[in-house]
């Protein structure tokens, strides 16, 4: 009859599982390599829609907390259950040495069959051994409880252990994350060429500076920095993808497949573009909105080579991190192979080396690290709709209330950002009595492009409390929707509101 562990065994089984985790961490560091990196992605693919759905309007960013904490937890969990099983063998049989072994090479084995790194699976197997060892093989202390002096031992030692890891990584890591070099350090091609003559990047960004409004509250510019960026991810860690290694293939459905590498992609005629980025997960007031200058090259030349040959006029887009979203070809006929952002490589988190752009579509739907450009002969459901979520796009109208100040001379300036898409803004309207009467605002000048959001900004004299409304006009001349609805499954709608105290 098979007995629960005792409480001393599963003491040292957490002990040797958490020391297989920090032993990974090592020798990988937070990177796909690490053990808890495939745990997680199986993690994010395996929770339900409808509870994806409730954290990421309920908790926001902070799910990726929750679902990184569950990673490790599992992670710790299995290497402590094959820990258990050597301590359990190595009692049963009364040979310490068998059921020790057993443990490590299990620990061994299983890491190497999640991460597909067998070399660096060892850096999980060794301390699990040596902690399985710790549990099994008793201390010499003859005026001492036998198995408390394991337990101290092990304990320390495990502390002493995870600390020479983080410390470890922590000197040897190396801080040049991928990403976000200036573009004239990319070699060849038609990159070095354009930013070396007229610097278009700087030229653009100082004419979003100069297009901005003059507001005093805390509201972001025309352009924002990689750091002010909002990033949205289905999972915590990034794919590493070089320029030299990166190439992309428009499949399926063609008259031939075209396979593009990044040396050819940049040797294509290069454009640089004023594009806004909105998440359709985000509160109808929230910040997940933010606009670049991207740097890349058109798509369609890229299909007509190809000859799309399917009967839905649709494609799938594959992204190294296994993300898809399918689009119709019309769609990205519009889009955009971007390589650059604000003058530079894009970031790693933003999908370097390259990522698309598809005009007026929702932030998520702009893969990231794109490796597949899939023709398809029927449509399919892409990564967020198997999750209940609809369609890619376009993005709903709003406008956003971000700021209210008391400026000097005691009037109030509200203030924030409009965005509509490709359809552009027309006007944005202010109701300082909660929508009973509507006033203009002072809008940015548009900058040039078919998808990019504008500043707004509006002074009233208070007399007491205000229920400030705002709501915007798109360029097609359709007011925002006033009825208000969540995040999903189609982007939030409303107008946004604030009470003001003069």
């Amino acid at each position: 009859m098979t007995t629960a562990p005792s409480r001393e065994e599963v003491v040292f089984a957490a002990l040797a599982g958490l020391t297989g985790v920090a032993g990974s961490y090592a020798v990988t560091g937070y990177s796909r390599e690490f053990l808890v990196a495939p745990i997680d992605d199986a993690v994010v693919r395996a929770t339900p829609g409808p509870i994806v759905a409730w954290m990421i309007q309920n908790v926001g960013e902070r799910a990726h907390l929750l679902h990184i904490a569950l990673s490790f937890a599992i992670a710790v969990g299995l290497l402590a259950g094959v820990a258990v099983l050597g301590l359990r063998v190595a009692r049963r049989l009364d040979r310490p040495a068998v059921g020790v072994g057993l443990a490590g090479v299990a620990a061994w084995g299983l890491t190497a069959s999640i991460t597909a790194e067998p070399l660096l699976a060892l850096g999980v197997g060794v301390p699990v051994l040596a902690f399985t060892a710790l549990g099994a093989t008793p201390v010499a202390a003859p005026e001492h409880d036998p198995s408390r002096r394991r337990a101290l031992v092990s304990g320390v030692s495990a502390l002493a252990f995870l600390a020479t890891a983080f410390g470890f990584r922590r000197l040897t890591a190396d801080d040049d994350t991928a990403g976000g070099e200036p573009l004239e350090e990319i070699e060849g091609g038609s990159v070095s060429e354009t930013t070396d003559d007229g610097d278009e990047d700087t030229t653009m960004m100082e004419q979003a500076e100069a297009n901005a409004l003059d507001i005093e509250g805390d509201v972001p510019g025309l352009v924002s920095t990689f750091d002010e960026f909002y990033n949205v991810d289905i999972a915590e860690f990034d794919p590493e993808l070089s320029p030299d290694d990166w190439s992309m293939t428009v499949t399926g459905e063609v008259g031939d497949d075209t396979t593009i590498t990044f040396d050819e992609l940049t040797q294509m005629p290069t454009e640089r573009r004023f594009v806004t980025l909105r998440c359709v997960g985000e509160d109808l007031n929230g910040e997940k909105l933010d606009t670049a200058v991207w740097t890349g090259t058109p798509i369609e030349p890229l299909l007509e080579e190809a000859d799309p040959e399917g009967e839905c006029g649709c494609a799938m887009l594959h992204a190294a991190d296994d993300y898809f979203v399918q689009f119709p070809i019309e769609a990205l006929e519009d889009g955009f192979l971007a390589w650059g952002m604000n003058g530079r490589s894009l970031p790693q988190s933003h999908g370097y080396p390259v990522r698309v752009l598809i005009p007026g579509h929702w932030g998520e739907t702009n893969v990231k690290w794109l490796q597949e450009i899939e023709l398809l002969n029927e449509e399919m459901d892409g990564y967020w709709e198997q999750r209940g979520w609809h369609g890619t796009g376009p993005v709903n109208t709003v406008a956003k209330l971000w700021s209210d100040t008391v400026l000097d001379d005691g009037t109030i300036e509200v203030a924030g950002h409009a965005y509509a898409g490709t359809r552009g803004i027309e006007r944005v309207e202010v109701s300082t009595d909660g929508g009973d009467s509507w006033e203009d605002a002072e809008l940015s000048e548009p900058l040039p492009g078919d998808d990019v959001w504008r500043q707004w900004r509006y002074v009233f004299d208070p007399d007491g409390s205000h229920e400030v409304v705002v709501r915007a006009t798109d360029g097609e001349g359709e007011l925002q929707p006033e009825e208000r609805s969540e995040a999903f499954p189609s982007g939030a709608t409303g107008w946004v509101s604030r009470t003001v105290n003069g």
